[in-house]
């Protein structure tokens, strides 16, 4: 049993020394790596992303707000969704709520556009004024970083991580933390006592 303890606290302590080396070695730890992802430390200030127009936005000027991450699709059935989340916006931007949209073609391939073509559809059916970004994955591989902190933050149904469809949204405080995830099927308009809870909060 003595012996067992101490092979245990070998490994760890070799395991410990080798994480220690790569960090000297590069000068950096990467966060965006799964296994990372997730901890206590990390909050959607440390991720980036590319806006419809290809400028890079770092997440760390969302500081002190309260933000809704949604992904989204234009021609999927919960695409009329956009009309709430623009209500929300313009209801709620002058208290600090910061919409940001995340279009997707890996449910139905119903994003099939490109950039220009999806911002043009946003503004012209439903007058989208909230930030959108670049096309993106949200499940797989080649997820984007923040989307692996989204959904390992906070798993869905049965404590699966996976994006199940378009207009999945979560709800992040005014400290970056991800505090809550809505299914499809829930209107912007039944979130709207919950953001009004965290933009009470400082």
């Amino acid at each position: 049993m003595k012996n067992t303890i101490m092979v245990l606290i070998s490994a760890f302590l070799f395991v410990q020394a080798a994480e220690a080396a790569e960090t000297k070695a590069t000068g950096k730890t990467n966060k965006h790596d799964k296994t990372h992802i997730g901890h206590t430390h990390m909050t959607i200030y440390d991720f980036q992303a590319k806006s419809l127009d290809g400028k890079e936005i770092n997440f760390s000027q969302y500081k002190g707000d309260v933000v809704l991450i949604v992904n989204t699709a234009s021609a999927c059935g919960f695409t009329p969704q956009f009309k709430g989340l623009e209500e929300l916006n313009k209801k709620y931007a002058g208290k600090g709520l910061r919409v940001l949209g995340f279009p997707c073609n890996q449910f139905g391939e119903q994003e099939p556009g490109d950039s220009t073509q999806i911002g043009a559809f946003c503004q012209k059916n439903y007058g989208v004024d909230f930030q959108m970004f670049e096309k993106i994955d949200v499940n797989g591989q080649n997820a984007h970083p923040l989307y692996k902190y989204l959904t390992s933050s906070v798993p869905g149904i049965l404590g699966t991580e996976a994006i199940k469809w378009n207009f999945t949204k979560f709800l992040v405080d005014r400290h970056g933390n991800v505090i809550k995830r809505y299914a499809s099927n829930v209107e912007p308009k039944d979130m709207a006592s919950d953001i009004e809870k965290q933009l009470e909060n400082n």
